[in-house]
Formats: structure tokens, sequence, C-alpha cells
């Protein structure tokens, strides 16, 4: 499958996708664990990651499929959201939190 089809084909296959450097267990850069750990506070259970240091073909094409130039990247409901420092502002103004008990209830 070319790695563009793949791409959209794990966003549309899950409510919520990170993608990510490293795992939420191990995340190998700040800005992934803090939006982790942003996810987290707002009630999201399980993060459906992909690990772009373990897949080079969707780190190099990722941002020219999404626009966005870094990682990590939330998609909720194949929308991009963007990246931590979006992901932390939502979190504070709450609206994390209702953005993740929708995707939680599809």
């Amino acid at each position: 499958m070319p790695v563009m089809e793949r791409i959209q084909a794990e966003i549309d296959g899950h409510p919520l996708v990170l993608f990510m450097k490293g795992t939420p267990e191990f995340p190998m850069c700040g800005f992934s664990s803090r939006a982790v750990e942003a996810l987290r506070s707002a009630g999201a259970e399980s993060i459906y990651t992909i690990n772009v240091l373990e897949e080079p073909e969707i780190r190099a094409n990722l941002p020219r499929f999404s626009n966005w130039p870094t990682f990590p990247q939330l998609f909720i409901h194949g929308e991009l959201i963007g990246g931590c420092d979006i992901t932390l502002e939502l979190l504070e103004s709450g609206e994390l939190q209702r953005i993740v008990v929708e995707a939680a209830s599809q």
C-alpha cells in the first residue's frame, strides 16, 4: 500500500491518532511526551499512536499529507488538530476533554 494511502487508512481507522516520536510509554521527544500527557489528562484512556521513528516513510511523508511540518501530529475523526502546542492549548481551554470524550464514544 502506498504510504499516503496507509496514512489515510490509519487516520480513517481510528477516531484518535497521534503520530509521535516514540511510544506513550517511552516518548522520544519532549513535545510527544507532553502531547500524550495532555491527552491522558483530558481522559483519553487508549491512545492509538504511530511511532514515526520506526516508520521512516510515514515520517517523511506525513508533513506533506497534513501540511504540518513537525511531530507530534494529532488527528481526531480524520481531521488534523495540530501539534503539541495546540493540544496543550485545547487542554487548558477544556476543549480537549470534550473532543476526547466525543472520540471515545464513537
